[in-house]
C-alpha cells in the first residue's frame, strides 16, 4: 500500500465558489483516515479529486511516488491510478452475481480460477456460497461488504470509501463497520473514509482530518481531536459539548458550573469553556462539596446510557451523559460536580456584556 499526500488542493464550480481552498493532507502507508465534516464541506469532492473523477483547478495529488493529479493536462485517468473505491450506495451490478461483480477487473485467468473471489469472500466475513447469489438477494451489509471486496480484487495501493454505511440501520451498520475495518487492517490497506458521523470516524480512523468550509481545520488521532480540538466549532461538531461563558483566574474557570481547571495556559479574562456531558456528575444536594445545584430538565433514555438535561440558574440547560440506571426524575433538583478539567477559548465576538455566571 501506498502513502497519499495531497498538497494545495483547490476546486471551484459554479460562480466561482470555491469548494476546496489549498488543502493539504497526508495519510501514512497501511493508515486509515477519515474525512469529517456536515455536509457542503468539500469531503467528497476531495475524494473525487483523489479518485481522478475530477481534475483539481490547482494543487497536486500524490500516491506513493507517482504523481497523478498537478495541473492542466498531468492528471492520471481515474482507471490507471490504482485506486479502489467503494460508492455510497455499494454501486453492484445488478445482472452480474456476486462473484461476477468482485471479479469484475481481475485478469480473464483469475476470473476463471474463482480463488481470488473465495479469498476476498473470506476477507469480507462472507460465505463462498454467495458467490453465486445476484445483489438484489443480499441484505445491504452483504452488498457493501461485495463493493469493498471488488474495490479490493486487483490489490490497489489505496482505498476510497464515500460513505459507505449511511443508507444502513444501526445494528447493520455497526456489524458492517467492524467487518470492512477488520478486512481493511487483514491486508494493511491505506483507507480514506468520508463520513459524516461522528461516531464512525472516531471509532474506525488513525487520523481524522476536518473539513469547514473547504479547508482543513484540523488533522489528528480520535483521541486527540475529541478532547482538544482546534476550535469550538470542531468541538461542538465532534460529539456533544457543555460550552459555558466563564472568567479565567490563575488558571480556573469560573462559570455557572462553579471553578474549573483550565487545561494548558489561556489568559486571565472572558472566555468560553468547553466540558463534555460524561464530565458532569450527579449526586444529592448538599453531598458534595463545590458542587453547584440544578434542575433536571428531561431525561433522554438510550439504554446503555442517558442524556440528562440540567437546568442551571441564569446559564440555560446543558446535557450530562449517564449511564442507563439510578436516574434522576424530571423537576428533581440534583448537585453537579465536574470531572477533569476545561478547555478555555476566547469569548465569542457577541460577548460584550457580562453573562450573569460570572458575577462570583
Amino acid at each position: 500500500m501506498s502513502t497519499l499526500t495531497v498538497t494545495g488542493l483547490c476546486k471551484s464550480y459554479a460562480a466561482g465558489v470555491p469548494v476546496l481552498d489549498g488543502v493539504d493532507l497526508h495519510v501514512p502507508s497501511g493508515s486509515f483516515t477519515a474525512l469529517l465534516g456536515p455536509s457542503g464541506c468539500g469531503k467528497t469532492t476531495l475524494l473525487r479529486l483523489i479518485a481522478g473523477f475530477d481534475d483539481p483547478d490547482d494543487g497536486t495529488v500524490v500516491v506513493g511516488d507517482r504523481t497523478v493529479a498537478g495541473g492542466p493536462g498531468r492528471s492520471v485517468a481515474a482507471r490507471s491510478r490504482g485506486i479502489g473505491f467503494v460508492p455510497q450506495e455499494g454501486g453492484l451490478f445488478p445482472h452480474l452475481t456476486v462473484a461476477g461483480n468482485i471479479s469484475f477487473g481481475l485478469p480473464r485467468r483469475q476470473r476463471r480460477e474463482g480463488s481470488r473471489v473465495r479469498e476476498l469472500l473470506g476477507l469480507v466475513g462472507l460465505d463462498a456460497a454467495l458467490a453465486d447469489r445476484s445483489p438484489h438477494q443480499l441484505s445491504g451489509g452483504q452488498q457493501q461488504r461485495v463493493a469493498l471486496a471488488r474495490a479490493l480484487a486487483p490489490a490497489p495501493s489505496l482505498v476510497l470509501l464515500d460513505e459507505p454505511f449511511s443508507s444502513l440501520d444501526a445494528t447493520l451498520r455497526e456489524e458492517t463497520r467492524l467487518a470492512v475495518s477488520a478486512a481493511l487492517d487483514a491486508i494493511g490497506a491505506t483507507a480514506v473514509l468520508v463520513t459524516h458521523d461522528q461516531a464512525e470516524a472516531l471509532s474506525m480512523a488513525d487520523q481524522v482530518a476536518v473539513l469547514r468550509h473547504g479547508r482543513l481545520v484540523q488533522l489528528t488521532d480520535p483521541r486527540t481531536l475529541y478532547r482538544n480540538p482546534q476550535d469550538l466549532d470542531v468541538a461542538t461538531f465532534v460529539g456533544e459539548a457543555v460550552v459555558l461563558d466563564a472568567d479565567v483566574r490563575a488558571g480556573t474557570a469560573h462559570c455557572a458550573l462553579g471553578a474549573v481547571p483550565v487545561d494548558g495556559s489561556h489568559p486571565d479574562g472572558r472566555a468560553r469553556v468547553l466540558l463534555r456531558p460524561e464530565q458532569l456528575r450527579l449526586s444529592a444536594p448538599g453531598t458534595e462539596p463545590g458542587s453547584v445545584v440544578a434542575r433536571i430538565g428531561g431525561v433522554d433514555f438510550f439504554g446503555h446510557d442517558a442524556r440528562v438535561r440540567l437546568v442551571l440558574p441564569g446559564a440555560g440547560t446543558v446535557s450530562a451523559r449517564l449511564v442507563g440506571a439510578d436516574l434522576p426524575s424530571t423537576g428533581e433538583e440534583v448537585a453537579v460536580t465536574v470531572l477533569g478539567s476545561a478547555q478555555a477559548f476566547p469569548p465569542s465576538a457577541a460577548d460584550d456584556v457580562p453573562h450573569p455566571a460570572l458575577s462570583a
